[in-house]
């Protein structure tokens, strides 16, 4: 534990040159007495730290004492800062490592590149939750993350959704490959390990919201990993087809100009860009009639709502009926 703050301590002065003993207490989480000794420690192991006294004064270390990262260019060390999503890293329990990745990184860098973290960091921030939504950090997430960076198999209890079919809670033997954060939801891309007897669905990649793990129990054994599965591609076409699977029914709809601009903004885009192109012309009043994939009429009745008075539901009947009624409670409110 000390050997490791010791470290830090000298990382901390060779990139910030000159820090006081409460600038230190404060990053290293110790008292001022216990800067003061480890400084001394250091001192006498050969590591040039001086205090330098008076009111400005602080520890230093020698000029020219440091590890210097060579061959970067100024964008490249800005780039370098700006890999990490700060809450990802918090939440699969890596934000220590990332801090002194970043620590060792800085102490590194020359000179002339000392300010790249802030210069980056003030520039660019990645907010991967949602709008209007707090997220909450699955508490079996850092097993997860533990087990996909150490190619562990683990055994897992995940509750299905209720329109799953079968037993709520099953359990399932993973490999886990990938983790990937979508709208501050984390997901788990896993390879299915075959059990005695079983399906077609055993050996294959499947993904699972980590949120609804009720349970995670690492093997002792490592698993192979698939060198040819690519985690980017892989959720690319997972995510390509969970958005069509999810669109099981159709609405007819009629649309104004400023509706069809809308649309987008409604339903699926690429739903509602396909069902844009195939319309046919504008009426005599320049609206078109279009034909929209919808998740379900209930979905669709909230959807289609915002779009307010440049939509008009021709079909399915029972869903313009249930519009009928809402345009004739909102006049009648209004009124």
């Amino acid at each position: 534990m000390r050997a490791t703050r010791l470290i830090k301590m000298v990382l901390l002065l060779q990139s910030r040159r000159t820090m006081t003993a409460a600038e230190l207490a404060e990053e290293l989480g110790v008292s001022e007495r216990t800067v003061t000794r480890d400084a001394q420690a250091l001192s006498e192991a050969g590591i040039p730290v001086y205090a330098d006294r008076g009111r400005i004064g602080g520890y230093r270390l020698v000029d020219g004492y440091r590890t210097r990262l060579t061959g970067l260019a100024r964008g490249e060390a800005e780039a370098l800062f700006l890999s990490g999503v700060p809450s990802a890293l918090r939440d699969m329990g890596l934000a220590d490592a990332a801090s002194a990745a970043h620590l060792k990184v800085s102490a590194a860098l020359l000179p002339s590149l000392q300010d790249a973290p802030r210069t980056a960091a003030q520039r660019f921030h990645l907010d991967a939750p949602g709008w209007f939504r707090q997220p909450q950090t699955p508490p079996l997430l850092p097993a997860v993350a533990e087990a996909v960076w150490d190619d562990r198999r683990v055994t897992v209890r995940y509750r299905r959704r209720a329109d799953a079919g079968g037993d709520r809670e099953v359990a399932r033997d993973l490999e886990p490959h990938g983790l990937v954060l979508k709208a501050g939801v984390w997901y788990v891309s896993a390879r299915v390990v075959p059990g005695p007897g079983e399906g077609p669905g055993g050996g294959a990649f499947r993904v699972y919201r980590v949120d609804r793990f009720t349970a995670v129990t690492a093997a002792e054994e490592h698993f192979a990993r698939d060198e040819t599965f690519d985690l980017p591609g892989f959720w690319a076409e997972q995510a390509a087809a969970f958005a069509r699977a999810i669109l099981r029914s159709t609405v007819v709809v009629r649309l104004s100009a400023d509706g069809a601009r809308q649309l987008p903004h409604a339903v699926d885009p690429v739903a509602a860009q396909e069902a844009l192109a195939a319309a046919g012309d504008p009426d005599a009043d320049g609206w078109v009639t279009v034909t929209v994939p919808v998740e379900s009429e209930d979905v669709a009745y909230s959807q289609f709502l915002a779009l307010g008075p440049e939509a008009e539901v021709v079909r399915p009947a029972v869903l313009r009926e249930r519009f009928t009624r809402a345009a004739e409670r909102m006049a009648g409110r209004y009124r």
